[in-house]
């Protein structure tokens, strides 16, 4: 088992902007990036408060006789797409969701696992995954009642943060929300710890700990989006980067 203290106090005063996370490298190892793909399902269930977000901002988007269509930017393994698919099923909400992923890695996983999942969930509308990039389909004129994005943003430096900014307004209808980690030292020490049951065999240990050194602060955020953009808290250790788009 690794060593609780072997990535104790990193300098969180900055950015660390250098570091990169081994399940983005092309040439990682394929089991332990598929281990931590399943896992996905636990860590972000317990961590990134989308059951709430879901209740506040996109269940009451829903119209009687409408569905609402929804763009998950960065889908990976898919789970975030899925939940919201089974919130919504139950709630009575037509949701109809499309998951974008430009690694194909995370794309085979998210399709085949989203084939057994709906195999339990034989009433639940899937989510359909696509390997597109967001300006793809901008490109393409399509747009989405919501979009959103689950611990994305950490990945971007500033350049590529503000296109996907200026990608959502343009394939938005109604709302964004770009859900994402707050990096703080709190939040590095319970992780390191926390994570621990989980960890072994995969990546979530080493990459979510580089993932809060990579992560933004609101104010950061805010100087990156633009005009007309919020970060408002999220969940524990959790900001979003949200968008309320008027017609």
């Amino acid at each position: 088992m690794p060593s609780v203290l072997s990535h104790a106090r990193p300098d969180l005063s900055r950015r660390d902007a250098e570091l990169r996370e081994l399940m983005d490298d092309p040439c990682c190892d394929l089991a332990a990036l598929r281990r931590t793909y399943a896992r996905f399902d636990v860590v972000n269930s317990l961590v990134a408060g989308w059951s709430a977000t879901y209740r506040r901002r996109i269940r009451p988007l829903a119209e009687p006789g409408r569905p609402l269509t929804l763009l998950d930017i960065g889908s990976g393994g898919g789970d975030v797409a899925r939940d919201l698919a089974r919130w919504a099923q139950r709630d009575g909400v037509e949701l109809r969701i499309t998951g974008i992923d430009p690694d194909a890695r995370a794309h085979d996983w998210a399709s085949a696992r989203t084939v057994r999942w709906s195999a339990r969930h034989p009433r639940t509308p899937p989510p359909v995954f696509r390997r597109v990039t967001s300006r793809e389909l901008v490109a393409a004129g399509e747009t989405f009642d919501v979009v959103v994005s689950n611990h994305l943003l950490h990945h971007l430096d500033p350049g590529p943060l503000r296109d996907l900014a200026a990608d959502s307004e343009r394939l938005a209808r109604r709302l964004v929300v770009h859900n994402d980690l707050v990096r703080s030292p709190a939040a590095y020490r319970l992780y390191s710890v926390g994570v621990l049951p989980l960890a072994p065999g995969s990546f979530l240990r080493t990459d979510g700990l580089r993932s809060l050194r990579r992560a933004y602060l609101p104010h950061e955020l805010l100087e990156l989006a633009g005009p007309g953009w919020r970060v408002p808290p999220g969940s524990f250790a959790h900001q979003q980067m949200t968008l309320d788009v008027h017609p």
